[in-house]
């Protein structure tokens, strides 16, 4: 399913996948937008007033501690949109949504979009979907960090990103990592160590390449395979 996400033609998967009149009326409310790496879309508890259907590159939702610590909770790239916490309810923010590497998206008013669902159901069904498969990763996720470490851990993002990017190389730093896994930069470097000495990719200077896509999914947890992304 991944290898086919990779290869299908460039925009939002869940638009691309409406009937054509709710697609069209979808497009009618939106605006294209492009985000940049390290763009902030909202922080906890502000009220999500937009939704992003991402067209290229990806976002995070990342979970942000007292101690100013971070962990990525859910990835979403042009498979979903940002801001379904907002898609029935005005809604406020759980944790921050991040830009992990930049690219463009069509944006909705929250508002809007909730007028627009309710009268097309087709448009509902589809984001009620999506945010059904978002708390079944949720749900895996909280599996995998207690159960499987960092090694398999850091292969799954990986993929995750490798999915959700043309071409196979990241720029992606130490600090950056370590912050997306809840982890010690320490343990990102000998995570990523040790799969470059498997072959499956090349890192330098937060610059990582998949070389062997094969090995890098046998490096991984379960909890890729059952992501249903």
């Amino acid at each position: 399913m991944r290898e086919l996400m990779r290869s299908l033609p460039p925009g939002n998967r869940l638009i691309q996948g409406l009937d054509p009149e709710d697609r069209d009326a979808l497009l009618g409310i939106a605006t294209p937008v492009e985000f940049a790496l390290g763009h902030v879309f909202n922080e906890p508890d502000d009220l999500v007033e937009q939704l992003h259907f991402i067209d290229s590159g990806f976002c995070s939702s990342v979970a942000v501690l007292e101690d100013g610590r971070t962990v990525e909770t859910v990835m979403i790239g042009r498979e979903g949109v940002l801001g379904t916490v907002a898609s029935v309810v005005p809604h406020h923010a759980h944790t921050r949504s991040v830009a992990q590497i930049g690219g463009t998206a069509r944006r909705v008013d929250a508002g809007r979009f909730r007028a627009l669902s309710a009268q097309r159901p087709g448009v509902r069904d589809a984001v009620g979907a999506y945010v059904a498969q978002l708390q079944g990763e949720l749900e895996q996720s909280a599996a995998c960090n207690a159960l499987h470490h960092a090694g398999q851990r850091f292969a799954k993002w990986l993929l995750r990103c490798h999915d959700r990017v043309e071409g196979d190389t990241l720029n992606l730093t130490q600090e950056y990592l370590a912050s997306m896994l809840g982890s010690q930069r320490t343990t990102v470097n000998e995570a990523a160590q040790g799969l470059q000495k498997a072959g499956a990719i090349a890192y330098s200077r937060g610059r990582i390449t998949v070389l062997d896509r094969s090995a890098l999914e046998r490096a991984a947890c379960e909890c890729y395979r059952r992501g249903g992304d």
